[in-house]
């Protein structure tokens, strides 16, 4: 295994391993996940590319940010980051929350300057369909909330804190947000609250949108208006394959990656 190597931004330490040879290619991962999980995408274009993968501030060996960040201050600190390879341009691939700061980078001068080709798999941002079960959960939990909104300061922030260590309100929240706590719970509100359609006309990059058939977390909806928004974007879907589908089909999505950053 490759040794790990630490990048700075603004007193911010971003861990990070490199691997491979030829053009950089910068590698993000989602929310939740880690450089280690990117890692066999990496060894697999290994001989194409030099990869940068990276642990974004918060996962993986990289610590939380000292406050909680929005989209922009993670764009923001990948800006720096490929500012610092002092390459004229870079490739990238990222997958899940990696893709909604990969839409915003792209979108600015800079990215546009500096990033050539796109990939991006099982990519979030997209306004999501909502279910009823969605909306049920949402109102539930603002009515939980509402007599706790009148106490005074320091008792209602007591009493919010108590609310939300209970099961019932644990039971309200996605699976990603009943894990976390502290900084991380508000960058995943401050992330998930921000939608980037706004972001795809201005995205002029040759972009590949490569999408698992059975993705539950980005539905396969939210990879067609990615393509219909990006002009030069082509979706790929890759069968019996889900949110990770560089890991549920690892040869399949290897070989159309390869031919992708070839040509």
């Amino acid at each position: 295994m490759t040794a790990s190597h630490i990048f700075t931004y603004q007193n911010q330490e971003i861990t990070y391993r490199k691997i491979g040879e030829g053009k950089p290619l910068v590698i993000l991962h989602g929310w939740g996940s880690n450089k280690r999980v990117m890692m066999p995408v990496a060894q697999n274009l290994a001989h194409l590319r030099t990869s940068y993968v990276l642990d974004l501030p918060g996962f993986g060996d990289s610590p939380e940010p000292k406050h909680a960040w929005c989209i922009d201050d993670y764009t923001d600190a990948i800006q720096a980051f490929i500012q610092s390879l002092e390459e004229e341009r870079v490739d990238v691939l990222v997958h899940s929350f990696g893709g909604r700061i990969m839409l915003k980078l792209c979108a600015r001068d800079f990215g546009k300057a500096h990033i050539d080709k796109v990939l991006i798999t099982g990519g979030a941002g997209m306004k999501p369909k909502r279910s009823i079960k969605f909306y049920l959960k949402k109102y539930t939990a603002k009515v939980l909330k509402a007599p706790f909104l009148i106490l005074p300061g320091s008792l209602r922030e007591k009493a919010l804190a108590w609310l939300r260590s209970t099961k019932l309100w644990k039971s309200l929240g996605s699976s990603d947000y009943s894990k976390l706590s502290g900084v991380m719970r508000e960058t995943f509100v401050k992330s998930v609250t921000e939608y980037l359609e706004s972001t795809l006309p201005n995205i002029p990059h040759e972009v590949l949108l490569l999408w698992g058939q059975n993705d539950e977390a980005t539905p396969i909806y939210q990879a067609e208006r990615m393509e219909k928004g990006i002009e030069n974007a082509a979706l790929v879907i890759i069968k019996d394959a889900g949110h990770y589908a560089f890991l549920d089909k690892p040869k399949q999505f290897a070989r159309i990656a390869e031919a992708f950053f070839k040509g």
